[in-house]
């Protein structure tokens, strides 16, 4: 019974759907696609796959679906005794004019949209979690990011660590996803991804399934 190493690692996956000057969003594309991916490369040992949903690019109107994904997460870990500190989120969302990829490492506590989200919150300078405090309220990833980009890097992707991550849609998620992984001891990440005009689908797509082995080794 010793020698059963420690339990696998269980990473769930979020991406967008389309939104103001995107309207194919490629971190839809990745995470729907994602599972079938490596299903035919395989599974790194250590790592399971747990749940793909795509969410709407929209902040408070789209809370609710947001924990309910959170949520489900955790009670199916519960209800197979998994150790959720092996437990990672990880949310993709792309970054237009980004040239690479972007491994972010925090998120900040401030609301600011330079154009309305797809279900029309314009929010300039709010507070995303009151409770928490001002809009310069930081919370950070528990995960590696410095490793887990040069590992990436040494693979030959083009990708760097960010400590902005915005103050629109996908900075709101990380902010919401950090704070629920601290309260239920699990990790969450968030990594920005350029358009498939700049990065074409077959290098995202192995990207993605490089990051997920990166995380099964490092965490």
């Amino acid at each position: 019974m010793g020698s059963e190493g420690p339990p696998a690692v269980t990473i769930h996956l979020t991406g967008f759907k389309k939104f103001h000057g995107v309207l194919e969003n490629p971190t839809e594309t990745i995470v729907s696609n994602l599972k079938e991916y490596v299903k035919k490369k395989g599974l790194p040992k250590g790592l399971i796959l747990g749940s793909c949903s795509i969410l709407e690019t929209a902040g408070q109107g789209a809370l609710a679906a947001l924990y309910q994904t959170l949520q489900s997460a955790i009670s199916g870990a519960a209800s197979e005794s998994s150790n959720s500190g092996r437990t990672i989120w990880v949310h993709f969302g792309v970054n237009s004019g980004a040239t690479r990829f972007a491994i972010e490492h925090q998120a900040v506590n401030e609301a600011t949209f330079r154009c309305p989200d797809e279900m029309g919150w314009k929010p300039q300078k709010v507070p995303i979690i009151p409770a928490d405090g001002g809009i310069t309220r930081v919370r950070q990833t528990s995960i590696p990011v410095e490793e887990i980009t040069k590992a990436l890097a040494k693979m030959g992707y083009e990708v760097m660590t960010s400590d902005d991550a915005g103050r629109f849609v996908c900075n709101y998620v990380y902010y919401h996803s950090l704070r629920f992984a601290e309260q239920n001891g699990n990790r969450s990440l968030f990594v920005h991804v350029p358009l498939f005009m700049t990065i074409d689908e077959e290098t995202q797509m192995q990207f993605a399934a490089s990051l997920l082995e990166v995380l099964a080794s490092l965490c």
